[in-house]
């Protein structure tokens, strides 16, 4: 028998309403739980001991609360709303546009049976960068006509992911997402022609031709904790180091929430927490509440930017090693996010993604692990291309290795950036322009010039880089030849008067 189990609440597009979230919390005071934790698809989780589960479940059930044991059969319903009046898009997509697509789900606040997708489902506005726009099945993201939405559907367990034909009417999307999922899980079509056919035939909905590709936005978390102003009100970001929250604190949250009109409490795809609509007026009583609960606020912003599996403390101990290495080192991050996957099946965001992957086996447990280095293609966690960068680390060499994916990210977006100054043309310099092709390390930035050679490496001048032998690394950093990257270096010479 179980000592705990694991309880997981599902809170529709990460919205709650303080009274809705104070019924669950009191109830699982009652059942000895004081601690709560957010998950990655922006859901309420806890962990309760088997002897007071009877408890729980008698109040649950007298509340109406539909909840998961040891189980995510029913994933969340991911949405960007955390972010709504708090970053700013200039978008057309605003909190009653939200509401809309979730109420077209047809969902009551206790989760009616029959009425909850089976398929993860992402609501995403396009020119945020604060929740992920891929990670579920069936990924809605804002077009830029109004109220219109593309749709790119991921087949479960795939990192497949294709473009429906058409953009969805917000008001058509729970009735969409629901013929999908018919077709998907009940009658198992799972090849892209062939289920555009059968839900073509099932349903007729609102819809119009997309006249332009969805473009993923340039990736930067922004910082979401503490107190910040938006326009004439304050937001309040909450994240705990533990990714725990004390039930006692949350309760007053909750309280203060209804005291001084403020209607929902957002939790993030980051295991954190938003407030929204702080009055000035009330501002001093939320700083009470932190004090009085020794809740620090303004984390380090490298802090901030993980994402872990849920109910996983390897997952959240390696976390802290790798802050605490790069705290050390101060090595910068700034424009990354990570993922850490301990588990071949679950799903974690990220542009630099580590997964640990067993060794050795003494029947199904893991006797000794490794770890692989992934980045995502240009450093965009949207992206569904990843790039191995290191295999089979052990634990111990993976900070340094990770500080050195860091800096090829930081390369990369310093010669990009110099590329695009340089990119546009100047017609007032007469000049001649004499290039030539170079090899640079993405790592450290060390150029291979044939015309010079490699004088520590005893290359002769004169040695073309495809000369190079194989086994060739650069003198700097010791990265491979493979990973070199070419580069034109233009030389300018100024035409002389005649």
């Amino acid at each position: 028998m179980r000592d705990y189990y694991h309880i997981k609440i599902n809170l529709p597009g990460g919205i709650a309403s303080p009274g809705y979230l104070k019924d669950i919390l009191s109830a699982s005071w009652n059942a000895n739980v004081r601690k709560v934790r957010f998950g990655s698809r922006q859901q309420l989780l806890m962990t309760v001991h088997y002897e007071d589960m009877r408890f729980l479940e008698s109040d649950f059930k007298k509340l109406g609360i539909f909840y998961e044991v040891n189980t995510d059969r029913q994933p969340n319903i991911v949405s960007s709303y955390c972010g709504e009046d708090v970053f700013r898009t200039g978008q057309w997509l605003n909190a009653s546009e939200y509401h809309s697509v979730l109420d077209s789900f047809d969902f009551e606040q206790g989760f009616q049976p029959g009425l909850r997708p089976g398929l993860k489902v992402n609501i995403s506005d396009s020119n945020q960068s604060f929740t992920p726009f891929f990670t579920g099945n069936l990924n809605f993201i804002s077009s830029p006509e109004p109220h219109f939405w593309y749709l790119y559907v991921r087949l479960k367990q795939s990192n497949t992911v294709f473009k429906w034909d058409k953009l969805i009417y917000t008001n058509e999307i729970g009735r969409l997402a629901k013929v999908v999922e018919e077709c998907m899980l009940d009658e198992g079509i799972n090849e892209e022609n062939a289920l555009k056919a059968a839900v073509s035939e099932r349903i007729h909905y609102v819809s119009q031709q997309s006249t332009q590709e969805l473009e993923l936005p340039s990736f930067s978390l922004p910082y979401y904790e503490g107190f910040n102003r938006y326009e004439s009100r304050t937001w309040l970001g909450l994240y705990r180091r533990d990714e725990e929250f004390s039930i006692e604190f949350l309760l007053d949250v909750c309280e203060l929430c209804l005291k001084t009109r403020v209607g929902e409490i957002c939790a993030t795809p980051w295991k954190s927490l938003v407030i929204k609509g702080i009055e000035d007026q009330y501002r001093e009583a939320w700083s009470n509440i932190l004090g009085k609960h020794n809740i620090n606020v303004r984390h380090a912003a490298n802090e901030l930017a993980w994402q872990t599996e849920d109910h996983n403390g390897d997952g959240a101990e390696l976390k802290n090693d790798l802050i605490r290495y790069f705290s050390k080192n101060d090595t910068r991050t700034f424009g990354l996010c990570f993922g850490i996957q301990t588990r071949p099946k679950s799903e974690v965001f990220g542009s630099i993604l580590i997964r640990k992957r067993p060794l050795l086996r003494i029947g199904q447990l893991p006797l000794f692990s490794v770890y692989d280095l992934y980045y995502t293609e240009n450093f965009n966690p949207n992206s569904r291309a990843q790039v191995l960068f290191e295999k089979g680390l052990f634990k111990i060499h993976l900070p340094a290795q990770l500080e050195r994916l860091c800096r090829r990210f930081n390369n990369q977006r310093s010669r990009d950036t110099l590329k695009t100054m340089l990119s546009e043309p100047d017609e007032a310099k007469t000049a001649v322009k004499a290039a030539k092709t170079v090899h640079q390390c993405p790592d450290c930035l060390t150029v291979y010039d044939p015309e010079f050679g490699d004088i520590l490496g005893d290359i002769p001048s004169g040695t073309a880089f495809e000369d190079l032998p194989a086994g060739y690394c650069c003198p700097t950093c010791d990265s491979g030849k493979a990973i070199f990257l070419p580069i034109e270096l233009t030389r300018s010479s100024h035409l002389e008067p005649a």
